[in-house]
């Protein structure tokens, strides 16, 4: 340990670094800076990259939500790397293969290190990964092959910066949330009122409504084939919407009182969504670096039955999913689809509901959010549960009966809500709507609080800070 804390205390000195504020910026600075923020990584998902070849089909479609990535754009490995790093990271710390105290700010700033350096390194071999897989074509010259591997690089670190900018406190909440939230919004945006014309009318539903009642077939808004957004989708999706929302509030409270202040009394919140999206943010993320995996070996080494047999692609469109295992793991997308393939919608929402209560039992025990670790955070915060003896063993007793179970429940729900929404075609895709939902719900806490410090200083610090 100690030669790593050597290693990256060295690298730190030549990283990239976005310092923080002298003095606590005003919620109107942060909201600016938020906007610049925001406004960079959107025009950096317009900015098309140079020496590649464009069109065939985006095996990596489903990712780029939860990445927030652009197809052949400067946006096209998005937040992946940075999320890839953390999470390798934040698995590293929870099995206790680093070693690392958070309450100690020195340490916290060494696995910040840590996350920068292993981000630009991600950022490199995911890179690789697209060149060699035949992501931005074949046969490329070896000076393409660079440009491209520099323009990703380049935008990478932009990415890390604007990131680190906002989490600094410069900007509000943090910048992957914010570069998912504005992707998810887009897409809800783009189906909801984009005059973009097609075979059909226009794309979004409202125009084409509109389109449909002068000449008198509202009734064709209701339903549309080839995945374009329809009035029933649209229902779909607010009811996708009415359902996370009200899930959110669903707790369990376990009632507890301080043993320094007397008569201090509150509760211990358990949600149903006890870990959140982690679970189907681990499965998608599963996915991708398996379809990154596939798609390269697929180019160099196609002829291996035991890769046809896990994933088999296009021959002449290497991006396209035609067999294998991998196939039957990753969603049809269209309802018509669905019908046409019913045994894949039912495998795809079978391993979507397993992985995530899989990742969810994993994350509970390395994210420091058993029982066990939960009542000795507890303790240490000096609260107990009334009517309990103040200890561990007690208190671990009283949460063994709710987190296990509250988990399991939480990823089979946050599974099937996934799975599901996505085959039925919502709005920016079930899992984009459950990341969407939760990032707004964080911001609204966050502006609440925000507001709470400047009209109050004292009040705003105990609540949060």
């Amino acid at each position: 340990m100690g030669a790593f804390s050597n290693f990256i205390k060295g690298v730190t000195t030549v990283l990239p670094e976005i310092k923080k504020p002298i003095r606590s910026p005003t919620l109107t600075e942060k909201l600016l800076w938020t906007a610049i923020a925001l406004a960079l990584y959107l025009t950096m998902a317009q900015i098309p990259l140079y020496g590649i070849q464009q069109g065939g089909s985006d095996p990596n479609a489903y990712a780029r939500i939860i990445f927030a990535s652009s197809r052949g754009t400067l946006m096209e490995l998005g937040i992946g790397p940075i999320v890839t790093a953390g999470l390798i990271l934040q698995l590293l710390k929870g099995s206790e293969i680093i070693r690392l105290d958070f309450k100690k700010p020195e340490e916290r700033a060494l696995f910040t290190s840590a996350t920068k350096f292993l981000t630009l390194i991600v950022i490199l071999m995911e890179a690789l990964a697209y060149l060699l897989g035949g992501a931005f074509g074949r046969n490329l010259a070896s000076t393409t092959i660079v440009i491209i591997l520099m323009q990703l690089f380049a935008a990478g670190i932009v990415v890390m910066l604007l990131d680190e900018l906002v989490q600094k406190g410069w900007g509000l909440g943090s910048g992957i949330s914010l570069f998912i939230l504005a992707g998810v919004a887009q897409q809800v945006m783009w189906s909801l009122f984009s005059t973009l014309p097609t075979n059909q009318g226009a794309l979004g539903v409202i125009p084409f409504t509109i389109q449909m009642s002068f000449v008198g077939k509202v009734s064709d808004a209701l339903f549309r084939s080839g995945g374009f957004p329809s009035l029933f989708t649209l229902a779909l999706t607010i009811l996708v919407i009415l359902v996370i929302v009200y899930v959110e509030g669903v707790r369990i409270e376990v009632p507890i009182t301080s043993t320094q202040y007397r008569g201090f009394a509150g509760v211990y919140p358990i949600k149903l969504l006890y870990v959140s999206n982690i679970p189907v943010i681990l499965t998608s993320a599963l996915i991708a670096n398996l379809t990154f995996l596939t798609q390269f070996l697929s180019v160099n080494y196609s002829a291996s039955p035991f890769l046809t047999w896990f994933a088999a692609y296009n021959s002449t469109n290497p991006g396209q999913l035609t067999g294998g295992l991998l196939y039957y793991m990753t969603s049809p997308r269209l309802p018509e689809n669905v019908v046409q393939e019913p045994l894949r919608a039912v495998t795809y929402v079978l391993f979507l509901v397993v992985f995530a209560i899989m990742f969810a039992k994993i994350w509970v025990e390395i994210g420091g959010l058993s029982p066990k670790a939960v009542a000795k955070s507890l303790l240490d915060a000096k609260v107990q549960v009334p009517g309990f003896r103040r200890a561990e063993d007690s208190v671990e007793g009283i949460l063994s009966r709710y987190i296990p179970a509250v988990t399991i429940i939480g990823a089979i729900f946050i599974g099937l809500l996934a799975s599901t929404s996505d085959l039925l075609g919502v709005f920016g895709s079930g899992i984009g709507i459950l990341l969407m939902i939760d990032i707004l719900l964080q911001y609204y806490q966050l502006l609440v609080r925000e507001h709470v410090e400047t009209i109050m200083p004292r009040l705003g610090a105990v609540l949060g800070r």
